[in-house]
């Protein structure tokens, strides 16, 4: 995508890229109405939007509707502005725009979250967006959860359920060619393929058992009981409850 020439049916090798001065007279002449002056502003910033765009080239969607998205973004952004505050139209836009594209990917995502957290997630991003259209800056989680009366907690749990997941393979660190990923950061040390196929192995071993001895086994090391407190259920003494189960175990570790 990066190499692509045209997306949407615009040449991004012609956009235009406005200058700081030209994108504030633009804006002020915007809220007064004009509306040659907003669509020069949403031409001068497809640069922009397509910036944004490539960063997510590696989510397998269509480049097309991903910029077409980060249009709508880039327009609400406009609209949304405020003169009044001293700050760069890019340092507000492009949240807007990764907003609005995040927001498409999480509705077409096949990752199903639950209606009730969906809904709070989208008031969460809403007064999210309301504090940055005021405020030119990102409210913290406690002042989000002063604006909506809600727990702390539940705007954490919100927001990760509606986290785009990201594969076990994407890589987070690379050097001389050796790149570490995801998965070598989360993967289970302890289900490993050896682990499981050494419990198919006891699971094989323990089937060739007497009945006696896969119980007394089963108290012995995973009820924790003694040796005499088997022979008494048992009935036995604890000389034959000790022989059993030195035979039961030689047993296994031929098996095994």
């Amino acid at each position: 995508m990066v190499n692509k020439v045209e997306i949407c049916g615009v040449n991004t090798a012609k956009l235009k890229v406005l200058k700081n001065e030209e994108t504030q007279a633009l804006l002020l002449r915007t809220k007064q109405g004009d509306k040659q002056a907003r669509e020069r502003l949403i031409a001068g910033n497809l640069r922009l939007v397509l910036s944004v765009v490539q960063k997510f080239s590696n989510r397998g969607e269509n480049a097309d509707d991903l910029f077409q998205v980060g249009c709508i973004g880039l327009i609400k952004a406009i609209d949304n502005f405020n003169t009044e505050l001293d700050v760069r139209f890019s340092t507000y836009g492009v949240p807007m725009i990764v907003g609005e594209i995040r927001r498409y990917l999480r509705d077409n995502s096949a990752v199903r979250v639950s209606r009730a957290m969906r809904d709070t997630a989208y008031r969460v991003l809403q007064a999210k967006e309301a504090y940055i259209a005021q405020h030119q800056r990102e409210p913290t989680i406690d002042q989000i959860a002063a604006m909506l009366e809600m727990k702390r907690e539940d705007i954490v749990f919100a927001l990760d359920a509606i986290t785009d997941p990201i594969s076990l393979y994407e890589p987070v660190y690379s050097d001389s060619g050796d790149s570490l990923c995801v998965m070598d950061q989360v993967k289970d040390t302890k289900n490993t393929d050896e682990r499981w196929l050494e419990q198919i192995a006891l699971k094989e071993a323990m089937g060739r058992l007497s009945e006696r001895e896969r119980k007394i086994l089963n108290m012995r090391f995973y009820q924790g009981k003694t040796q005499m407190e088997v022979s008494n259920e048992i009935g036995i003494s604890q000389a034959q409850v000790s022989r059993l189960e030195k035979s039961a175990l030689s047993q296994i570790r031929k098996s095994m």
